[in-house]
């Protein structure tokens, strides 16, 4: 299973973003090969609209199942519902703690956005 993360580094220690569409980079996290690849999100971090749905459109090309980040707005949520991608929100620091609160069943499936649209 992949695992989309947010985050502005390019390793397991980077800082977890709180944004999602506006995140600079995905760390995209596979859960049984324990490996990870990073997709740049640079054109959506400076979008005047639409960041958090061109960034759901390019986790799902992915094949990302879930995806963890500190906050989600409403159209971004729809996007990744309806691509059928799990949304978790986390206050850890590193990507690797976020992993870790993953793992063992810390986080709990967001059911519904958690801020408002174009949230910076």
């Amino acid at each position: 299973m992949k695992i989309a993360l947010t985050t502005s580094g390019d390793d397991l220690n980077a800082t977890l973003d709180s944004r999602f569409g506006r995140a600079p980079k995905f760390l995209i996290y596979d859960l049984d090969a324990k490996t990870f690849e990073v997709i740049d999100n640079e054109q959506n971090l400076n979008a005047a609209q639409g960041a958090g749905i061109q960034s759901a459109q390019n986790i799902a090309r992915s094949g990302v199942q879930a995806i963890i980040t500190g906050h989600c707005g409403p159209k971004a949520f729809r996007a990744l519902q309806a691509a059928g991608i799990k949304i978790y929100n986390a206050d850890a620091a590193t990507v690797t703690e976020a992993l870790d609160q993953y793992r063992t069943g810390k986080l709990m499936e967001a059911q519904s956005a958690d801020v408002d649209g174009h949230w910076v």
